[in-house]
């Protein structure tokens, strides 16, 4: 007993915290260390559904929303190294997920395939930045953001209801991501650039003017947003609590358009 007695820790102890690493290195391996891009993905989803309605063909929309952000992420990191051998394994699982759940949308929504050449055109922006590996400009971002937001339209369709009917809901979080996008560089990667703060403030000022003319209700929400722009940078805040700050917002924003539509 004496001899076996401490080889049950070194053997069980070792095993047990591999678990978590690999679990970790497989996590890494397949989801974008992108945190910020799925508040961009899932805000204009759950704001199409809520003012169009929810529908059991919303959720592969869903699924194929999300599985084909997850691809597109990693075709433009083949793009990007010139090495897409390196990222098969995840191109061929996204693409098996993604293509399954479109395909079932386009079969009972084919009118959904009008916005294809748009969702074309923007993912070819975001392809030639990652070929100049330069993903972090501001057009390229300006890119994402109007594909996620032509996700309402898509909602809307996949409902059968006029996509007139979330053109307000999509000027507001047009304004409201592109803002975003503006006041995260001033946080972040622009840190202490005036020209950016001033772009910042500047267009978080436009934005409240236009959403107040659209609807008195969402000016209290973009109040805070162009105070958050104004306020914020230069502060020795780390990117945890920009995001926390951001998720907060989000949330917000979808809060008042639920209650505005």
């Amino acid at each position: 007993m004496s001899t076996q007695s401490p080889a049950a820790p070194e053997t069980t102890g070792p095993a047990t915290a591999r678990r978590p690493v690999n679990r970790q290195r497989v996590l890494r391996r397949y989801l974008p260390p992108q945190h910020g891009a799925w508040a961009m993905l899932l805000l204009p989803y759950l704001v199409g559904v809520a003012v169009v309605g929810p529908g059991w063909l919303q959720l592969p929309l869903l699924g194929a929303w999300l599985a084909g952000y997850l691809l597109s992420y990693y075709v433009f990191q083949a793009v990007k190294s010139r090495r897409p051998r390196r990222y098969l394994a995840q191109l061929r699982l996204y693409a098996l997920v993604a293509a399954p759940l479109a395909l079932a949308v386009v079969v009972v929504r084919p009118a959904v395939l009008w916005y294809a050449p748009a969702f074309a055109a923007l993912l070819a922006v975001n392809a030639g930045y990652a070929w100049r590996r330069r993903e972090r400009a501001l057009l390229n971002d300006l890119a994402s953001v109007v594909q996620s937001c032509l996700l309402i339209f898509v909602v809307a369709t996949v409902a059968g209801v006029s996509p007139e009917r979330v053109v307000p809901a999509f000027v507001v979080l047009l304004l409201y991501l592109t803002g975003t996008v503006c006041y995260v560089k001033t946080m972040i990667r622009e840190r202490g650039s005036t020209s950016y703060r001033r772009l910042s403030i500047g267009f978080h000022l436009a934005a409240l003017v236009v959403v107040t003319l659209l609807d008195v209700g969402l000016a209290p929400i973009f109040l805070v947003l162009l105070v958050r722009a104004w306020l914020l940078p230069g502060r020795a805040l780390r990117p945890a609590p920009v995001g926390m700050i951001e998720i907060v917002c989000s949330v917000l924003v979808l809060g008042t358009l639920v209650l505005v539509s």
